[in-house]
């Protein structure tokens, strides 16, 4: 029985997976027969992340536990540091049952091929491994950005706009954001188009261009798309032939220059790093989706996925499905604009049929805005959901600094949510010192640009 202090007034059911985590092991601390499990997610650099917990014992009575406990566990260390190869050593027996799970005929079939194939390009499996044979945890630390010297274009690419900054020497001489609309179209052309006339808009203001950094939703892996909702609408084969190596062919047209391209996510974090001049930042982006991005205590980054956006927050038997990867109560459907929409007509706000997510928005920022109480129960619902679920992301990362930005945050809307979230975290979470924190005026208009565009060296 899980009694959170805070309740989300629209969505009254949430369970916080922090609260059932710390229940669960409460259990294992008390209960006898307990013991030892270690979860090792290989990725296709050979990289190796290791988990280390505990787990009651897999008797009849607690195997729906054990099991719902660490196949929760299994998709948040997925979807935060990525692996194709799940080994899992100190109990076969629930091994077994998350293979199962994790298979082509089974509940995360999803992520199965997701991980596998479309991301490492091999054959996901799970496995049971002896504690011996377990390997060793493997984790790069890599140096991001921060690079400033000469001109430079950064871009950012989102899925209703796409910004870019013309940097000489680290000062802005040059932003600007342009619409677009690239989720649902098949001619990859357009998406070639956009980001091409964006780079030619901020050359235009610099004597020279001798480098291009910029982010995008989704992963990639030494500038190659691998997986990015930006070409959702293009099919497989077009993907294969003009998407993957995209930003190789815009490198060939401006003469081979240092060209960097990387997830959103890890420059939010960066951008936030350089702008609080420090580090240990775990940057969370509330917009169309749900993007995150982790600069590590040594204000590098790793090679994981931080896809925030597909890791469980809500434990409930019920909780919304996300229609993408049809898992439930992951943070999409709490933390963007299609948590927003999941809300309003349970706020009853009455919107026409079929309104866009983005336009819903919208909507709701304009009911904020003239003091609707309907607006407002959004807000403080999406703010409790996020204070439990920094909460639950501070036992994965080592977190400093959480920094907090999106189109959701935006407006007296956004002012609630970190209201709400900071209360959770005082009034459950006394232990926890981390800072909540939102980019000023001047970043938000150039912070993400800018710090694209320091991703790459000068040669």
């Amino acid at each position: 029985m899980i009694s959170p202090k805070h309740r989300p007034p629209l969505d009254h059911d949430f369970l916080p997976a922090v609260l059932w985590n710390r229940d669960y092991a409460a259990r294992v601390e008390k209960t006898p027969g307990a013991h030892p499990l270690a979860i090792a997610l290989v990725r296709g650099d050979e990289t190796v992340s290791v988990f280390k917990t505990r787990v009651l014992a897999h008797t009849p009575e607690n195997a729906a536990t054990n099991i719902r406990y660490v196949e929760r566990l299994v998709k948040f260390l997925l979807w935060q540091r990525g692996g194709f190869r799940v080994l899992i050593a100190g109990d076969p027996e629930i091994a077994r049952a998350i293979a199962e799970i994790y298979s082509p005929g089974g509940a995360r079939a999803f992520d199965h091929e997701f991980m596998g194939r479309k991301v490492y390009g091999r054959t996901m499996e799970v496995a049971a491994c002896e504690w011996d044979a377990l390997p060793e945890s493997l984790e790069l630390s890599i140096p991001l950005g921060r690079n400033l010297d000469g001109c430079r274009i950064g871009f950012d690419l989102g899925g209703s706009d796409r910004k870019c900054a013309a940097l000489q020497d680290g000062k802005v001489v040059f932003s600007e954001e342009i619409r677009w609309d690239p989720y649902f179209q098949t001619d990859p052309q357009y998406h070639y188009d956009g980001i091409r006339d964006t780079l030619r808009r901020a050359a235009e203001k610099l004597p020279r261009v001798d480098a291009i950094g910029g982010s995008s939703a989704g992963v990639y892996v030494n500038n190659e798309v691998r997986v990015a909702s930006l070409f959702r609408g293009v099919s497989d084969d077009d993907f294969e032939k003009r998407v993957r190596r995209i930003f190789f062919d815009l490198q060939s047209e401006w003469g081979g220059i240092p060209f960097e391209v990387v997830n959103d996510g890890e420059v939010t974090a960066l951008a936030g790093s350089m702008s609080m001049n420090d580090n240990a930042v775990l940057g969370v982006s509330l917009g169309t989706s749900q993007a995150a991005g982790y600069v590590d205590p040594d204000g590098h980054i790793r090679p994981w996925l931080n896809e925030l956006a597909f890791a469980p927050v809500d434990y409930r038997d019920d909780a919304p499905v996300d229609e993408w990867s049809g898992d439930a109560g992951c943070g999409v459907q709490y933390f963007s604009q299609q948590g927003v929409a999941r809300l309003v007509p349970i706020a009853r706000i009455d919107l026409p049929a079929g309104m866009a997510f983005a336009e819903q928005l919208v909507e709701v920022q304009k009911l904020m805005a003239v003091g609707d109480p309907r607006a407002r129960a959004i807000y403080e619902t999406i703010g409790v959901c996020f204070g439990y679920a920094i909460a639950h992301y501070a036992d994965f990362y080592e977190i400093r600094n959480l920094l907090i930005l999106g189109r959701v945050t935006s407006g007296e809307g956004g002012e609630i949510i970190l209201e709400k979230a900071a209360a959770v975290l005082r009034d459950e979470f006394p232990e926890l010192t981390l800072q909540l924190r939102t980019p000023d005026e001047k970043d938000k208009r150039h912070g993400q640009a800018v710090a694209a565009g320091s991703l790459p060296k000068l040669r």
